[in-house]
């Protein structure tokens, strides 16, 4: 042993994890394989076999050259992703942050080995120990060493981006075991760590001496192994990365196929506006539409008429996730499940979705809705009820009664929702008082909606709900800020009300703890946008990840469901089954699509440029 460090405490946390539509998969857990292997699943085993030679979705025959540009609303003031502070483009941590084992998108939670050449466990996932490849190398030409594996971990663990913290926790140790070999052992019983231990992105220590890591900004470009370099920056305008020809990768079987355009690039714009008029100009080459009536009535533009653009509709098998507007719970007035009631019923959907899509778009009807995993609206029954009454008194009604969101006629005007809000604000302690909602000492309820500049759907969702609330006499204040300055009061959960996005997986893992448990709750930059710290929403976590019977994983996770849903956290807006991408006659993709579909790893990584 050449270098350990032990660490005892305790927190939850990781990422997300990826499941196919078969959840019957989840049934049983094969044993961990004594020896070393070229990849890992959550359960079962890997579907590609050790001399595989490319994804089953990859054309590895596919030409490299060529560049995609992106949009992106908004700035940045930073180029570590890694890291909490400052404002960072979304994109970039995918593009820099190469890691140990890589994930499938076609497969149950599966990795294969990238900067590792094998896996190898122990009999029940209570420690995981991986060997390096010999020929990874850093894009300076330096060697990826275990050195620099294990600062990488403590480091992101430490004073990292809070994702990262959670899984450092559950770390009991973690140990130089060969020249190339490092292992982690665990402090808790949890299969799904030995996954994510693979899943860090790893970093060069020595670019990192005598600098404050939680601090760089645009200063230091961080130095990775990835197939891409950041090239060029504008600050605050666009990133340029170029496919580094020295790449250390390009015969990993898992690479093959991938990473073919020689730049990406990334523009920035101040509004979807003016992102979508560099998009009809191709000076923006791919455009990722969520609008399907914009889809079908803007697209009329002479590139899209004379085929130089290409309209691609990819579908998808992921479940719903949750997209609305949350209420943060940590303030006074949205503390009252009442309140949240009332708003989601003034919130007029029916209407909303016809103005802005034409009612094409179906409505999220729970966290995992569109996938087997999805709770049932009726009462609790069986498994689900079991897991549910030891915290029966506590729980929001509807939680097990059975709760669905409501519907209005489809008119402007909303008439019971309307009505079934003031009583539900009524009955928490709120009186229309001379056409102002207010309580008993005459202080009228107001709060904050919170945006980011440039989202002008969100902003137009946001008028007619303003119009709405009217009607029950309560006048919100809308504050439109710059990208920046929304990631700084996001982060400290400075807002009442706010956009929100969080994608869930047909594998729910210890991401849910990010996102949902208690512990994340107060963790600045955290997930837990709506601050909810429920006794009964940790222990349906905790079942979902001890589960040994698929019955009881699903029950669990349909369980938690109802808790989330029934909570009236969010006010859903609609899904998307299909993902909708104008593009560049140029820019070609696979005709095999994995199972996610359109979805982090599929582009640019998997596209590629033809004339």
């Amino acid at each position: 042993m050449t270098g350990i460090i032990t660490k005892m405490a305790f927190q939850s946390g990781g990422i997300v994890a990826f499941c196919r539509t078969a959840v019957a998969v989840l049934a049983t857990a094969s044993l961990a394989h004594a020896q070393p292997q070229h990849g890992i699943a959550m359960y079962g085993d890997p579907a590609l076999p050790p001399d595989f030679v490319s994804l089953p979705y990859a054309n590895a025959d596919a030409p490299k050259g060529g560049r995609i540009v992106t949009a992106e609303v908004g700035g940045y003031d930073s180029l570590n992703p890694f890291i909490l502070k400052g404002s960072v483009s979304w994109q970039l941590r995918y593009f820099v942050g190469e890691t140990l084992m890589a994930r499938s998108l076609d497969e149950p939670f599966t990795l294969y080995g990238l900067l590792a050449e094998s896996i190898e466990t122990g009999p029940n996932r209570e420690w995981v120990e991986f060997t390096l490849r010999p020929e990874a190398r850093f894009s300076d030409g330096s060697p990826v060493t275990i050195e620099d594996v294990m600062w990488s971990y403590e480091t992101l663990g430490t004073i990292g981006h809070p994702r990262y913290l959670g899984f450092w926790t559950r770390v009991e140790s973690m140990e130089q075991t060969g020249e190339r070999s490092v292992r982690f052992t665990f402090n808790v019983e949890d299969r799904e760590l030995a996954l994510l231990a693979g899943m860090r992105p790893i970093l060069k220590k020595a670019q990192w001496d005598g600098v404050n890591f939680a601090d760089s900004t645009l200063d230091i470009v961080p130095i990775t192994s990835s197939p891409y370099v950041i090239d060029r920056f504008d600050a605050g305008r666009s990133i340029s990365l170029r496919r580094n020809p020295d790449y250390w990768g390009v015969d990993v079987p898992f690479q093959q196929g991938l990473h073919n355009f020689d730049e990406v690039r990334i523009e920035f714009f101040g509004d979807e506006t003016a992102a979508f008029e560099a998009f009809k100009t191709l000076e923006v080459n791919t455009n990722r539409e969520f609008n399907v009536a914009r889809w079908e009535s803007q697209y009329d533009f002479p590139a899209a008429r004379n085929g130089d653009v290409v309209m691609s509709v990819l579908p998808h098998e992921r479940p719903s996730g949750m997209t609305g507007f949350v209420m943060n719970t940590r303030r006074a007035q949205f503390a009252d499940w009442r309140v949240r009631d009332a708003l989601i019923h003034a919130f007029n959907f029916d209407f909303i979705n016809e103005a802005m899509t034409g009612s094409a778009q179906p409505r999220i009807t729970s966290y995992w809705s569109n996938s087997p995993l999805a709770m049932d609206h009726g009462p609790a029954t069986g498994r689900v009820l079991e897991f549910l009454e030891p915290f029966a008194e506590d729980l929001i009604p509807g939680t097990i009664e059975g709760y669905t969101l409501p519907q209005g006629d489809g008119s402007e005007r909303n008439r019971a929702g309307t009505a079934t809000a003031l009583a539900q604000m009524e009955s928490a302690g709120w009186t229309v008082q001379n056409g102002v909602l207010r309580d008993e000492a005459g202080n009228p309820f107001t709060f904050e909606i919170l945006l980011e500049q440039g989202s002008s759907e969100n902003q137009a969702i946001i008028d007619m709900y303003t119009q709405a609330l009217g009607r029950i006499g309560v006048t919100p204040r809308i504050s439109t800020v710059d990208g920046a300055q929304y990631k700084e009061r996001t982060d400290a959960y400075d807002f009442d009300m706010t956009f929100y996005r969080v994608a869930v997986s047909l594998s729910p893992g210890n991401e849910q703890y990010n996102y949902f448990g208690s512990d994340s709750a107060a963790q600045p930059g955290g997930r837990n946008t709506m601050g909810i710290a429920s006794p009964a929403v940790d222990a349906m976590i905790d079942r979902l990840l001890t589960s040994e019977s698929q019955d009881d994983f699903v029950a669990a996770v349909q369980a938690l469901d109802r808790i989330l849903t029934a909570g009236r956290y969010v006010i859903p807006i609609y899904q998307w089954n299909i993902s909708r991408i104008a593009h560049a006659r140029e820019l070609r993709y696979p005709e095999t699509l994995p199972i996610f579909g359109d979805w982090p790893g599929w582009q640019p990584d998997l596209w590629w440029y033809e004339d």
